[in-house]
């Protein structure tokens, strides 16, 4: 049996969850969360992952997304973006989050120095529309209900914009709501 509760069930769309190890606060920083941007991005133009909505916070973000295999698809996006996402922290000396990143992986990560991505992504699959809206809404606020932004519009790291017919940072699989 597997080590998680959650498990990706067919090719119906997911709700994801990514945390970064320890929770720490890197998506401020505009060139790493490009880095998250530009995955995503590739992985839809390769055809290998349908993304319904996203946000991205200081410390994590949800998806909304579906793939012939999620599990692998999110597994590659997470493995791509950690080995960027250091490259470009010891190209800038950022040391103290190196040291962190170092501080908080796990002990059975033998054959890596750092450690980006909690494990897991939580999968949980969208049952019906009405649960697809629910989590829709619970990205789009997730900005809001932590006080950076008071209309999701706003936060430029969200789907909400692309449902708003916004110019947005990427694009995103429309259902009619």
């Amino acid at each position: 049996m597997g080590r998680s509760r959650y498990h990706v069930l067919g090719t119906q769309p997911h709700f994801l969850t990514c945390t970064l190890v320890n929770w720490m606060p890197l998506f401020g920083n505009m060139e790493i969360v490009q880095i998250i941007i530009d995955s995503l991005n590739f992985l839809q133009c390769q055809q290998r992952l349908k993304l319904y909505g996203y946000v991205i916070m200081e410390n994590h973000l949800h998806l909304i997304a579906a793939a012939a295999n999620l599990s692998k698809e999110i597994g590659n996006f997470k493995s791509f973006t950690a080995r960027s996402i250091i490259d470009l922290l010891e190209k800038n000396n950022a040391n103290y989050i190196l040291n962190q990143l170092e501080f908080h992986k796990l002990k059975h990560k033998i054959k890596q120095d750092y450690q980006l991505w909690q494990e897991g992504f939580h999968p949980q699959a969208i049952a019906n529309e009405e649960m697809f809206i629910q989590k829709l809404e619970y990205i789009h606020n997730n900005p809001v209900r932590r006080g950076y932004v008071d209309d999701p519009a706003h936060w430029r790291y969200s789907s909400y914009r692309n449902y708003m017919e916004l110019p947005s940072l990427l694009e995103v699989e429309l259902i009619d709501l």
